[in-house]
Parts: structure tokens; C-alpha cells; sequence
């Protein structure tokens, strides 16, 4: 049985795990600004949905502190720490799921992992100076994404030789250089990217082909909740995804991910439960 440490909790992975979307930010693309009042952070809107979500299944909260939606502005480390540092430490007290932490940010992973968050989740896979550090020392599993750029210019003019097999190589470089670090095999995930330095076409064909990320050998997350490339194909905006949003979902295990990031658990718990009773009937004919 698959598996992965986060920190005093162990997650199986025999089963695909649904991780709930908790952008503490002002400026995310889908739900930025939904947890303040007044321009404040109101933790307690946090605590609510966080509750909501665990409620409806989600095994992981994932906790962002910075906007890395296409042309977003960087943050400074003291704001991200001001934004998730009080978030993760009533998560981790209150609910009995994995708290993971959406950061580059060396010193807001150790902050985090002091406060008992259980996961890791980078976008810019420890490519920040210090971060592969602050994630040995911390002993927690790394979520290593890949992304093409940055996120202020990502999405200008996204170009690949061949996406299948750079985002493969760049993830095993990526997963290969935390080995070598110290970092346990059986705790690096890894995540293809989707919507991060990749045109719509891009994404279309890593999400046919997901199972080739699979294939590397890692845990696989796939995040394309109320993305872009949902919004590109059935007209909608952010809010108003839902159905697209449940499909890529659905279709990402079916590849064989191990881990979908999403706004709406409950909807994405429901549509796995549904699969998993096809799949268990046709396993028993």
C-alpha cells in the first residue's frame, strides 16, 4: 500500500485523497478576497470553510499564502507568514487531517512545519535558494510542481519542444536533486503543472497522458480546479466551472493520480465515490 509520512500522520494512498483549496489571499483567481473583511484576513470565514471541507471529505487542507495565478505580484515572506502562519496553527488543532502548506518560501516552510503542518506543496519545486533545506530539516514530504517561468509572465507565450517529456525530465531533475538531499523516495509527489507555463493545448495533453507522469515512479497531484483550461473549453467563468472541473478530476485518476487539488470537495468526493463503486463492480463480475 502506498503511503507518505506527513508529519505525525500517516496518508495512504491506496485510494485517491481529495485536498481542499484554502487561498488565504486578497488576489487569487477563483477565491481571492474570500476570507477578508475590511481588508483583513477573517480567520474565522478560514475556520468555516476549513470545517465545511473536512466535513465533506477532504484528508488534506491545503494552506496558500501567496497569489500564483497568471500575472500575479509577489508577496514578501513576512506577508505570507503573517497570512498562513496563524491559518495553519488552529487548523492543526482543530481538524485531524494533513495541513499542507502552498509556499516557496524557506523560512514560511519552517514556520509551518513548527506549527505541525504535515505536507509541503511548492510550485516552483524547491528551486528557491534555502528551500530544499528548510524541507530536509523539516523531514516533511515535498509536493514538487512544475512550471515554466514565473508567475508574473508564465502565460505569455508557453513553448515546449516536447511537453510529455520536459515536464517528465524536469520532474525527475526536480525529484532527483531531493534524494540526493536526504529526501526519502517514498515522500516526494510530484504535480505536472497544469495551467502554469502551458498553453491550453499543453494541458489537454498532459491530462490525456497523466498515467506517463504516473509511470515515473512518484505519487501523483493533479490541480486543475476552476482552471483556465476548464474556463477555455465550456465558456465559464471561475465560479462557474464545477462540471469541468469535476471531469479533469475524475479523468486524472482514471490516469492514476493519487491526489486532486479542489475548491469543491464535496462534489469531488461524490463524483470519486461514484467511480470507485463502478470500478469495485466490474471488478466483481
Amino acid at each position: 500500500m502506498k503511503s507518505i509520512q506527513c508529519g505525525t500522520k500517516r496518508l495512504a494512498l491506496d485510494e485517491p485523497k481529495v485536498m481542499g483549496i484554502l487561498n488565504v489571499t486578497p488576489d487569487s483567481f477563483s477565491d481571492g478576497g474570500r476570507y477578508y473583511r475590511d481588508d483583513c484576513l477573517s480567520l474565522d470565514a478560514v475556520l468555516r470553510q476549513a470545517r465545511e471541507m473536512v466535513m465533506n471529505g477532504a484528508q488534506i487542507l491545503d494552506v496558500g499564502g501567496e497569489s500564483t495565478r497568471p500575472g500575479a505580484a509577489e508577496v514578501s515572506v513576512q506577508q505570507e507568514l503573517d497570512r498562513i502562519a496563524p491559518v495553519v496553527e488552529r487548523l492543526v488543532s482543530e481538524f485531524d487531517v494533513v495541513v499542507s502548506v502552498d509556499t516557496s518560501q524557506p523560512v514560511v516552510m519552517s514556520v509551518a512545519a513548527s506549527l505541525g503542518a504535515g505536507l509541503i506543496n511548492d510550485v516552483r519545486a524547491l528551486r528557491v535558494e534555502g528551500a530544499l533545506e528548510a524541507v530536509v530539516k523539516a523531514k516533511l514530504p515535498v509536493c514538487l510542481m512544475h512550471m515554466q517561468g514565473a508567475p508574473a509572465t508564465m502565460q505569455e507565450k508557453p513553448e515546449y519542444q516536447n511537453v510529455m517529456d520536459d515536464v517528465s525530465h524536469s520532474l525527475l531533475k526536480y525529484a532527483r536533486r531531493c534524494e540526493e538531499a536526504g529526501v526519502a523516495k517514498d515522500q516526494i509527489i510530484l504535480d505536472p503543472g497544469f495551467g502554469f507555463g502551458k498553453s491550453l493545448a499543453h494541458n489537454l495533453q498532459l491530462l490525456n497522458r497523466l498515467d506517463e507522469i504516473c509511470e515515473l515512479g512518484y505519487p501523483v497531484l493533479s490541480g486543475t480546479s476552476r482552471k483556465s483550461m476548464v474556463g477555455a473549453i465550456t465558456g465559464k467563468e471561475p465560479q462557474q466551472r464545477l462540471g469541468g472541473s469535476l471531469c479533469s478530476a475524475i479523468l486524472a485518476v482514471q490516469k492514476g493520480a493519487c491526489i486532486v487539488r479542489v475548491h469543491d470537495v464535496a462534489e469531488t468526493v461524490d463524483a470519486l465515490k461514484l467511480m470507485k463503486a463502478v470500478r469495485r463492480e466490474a471488478w466483481e463480475v
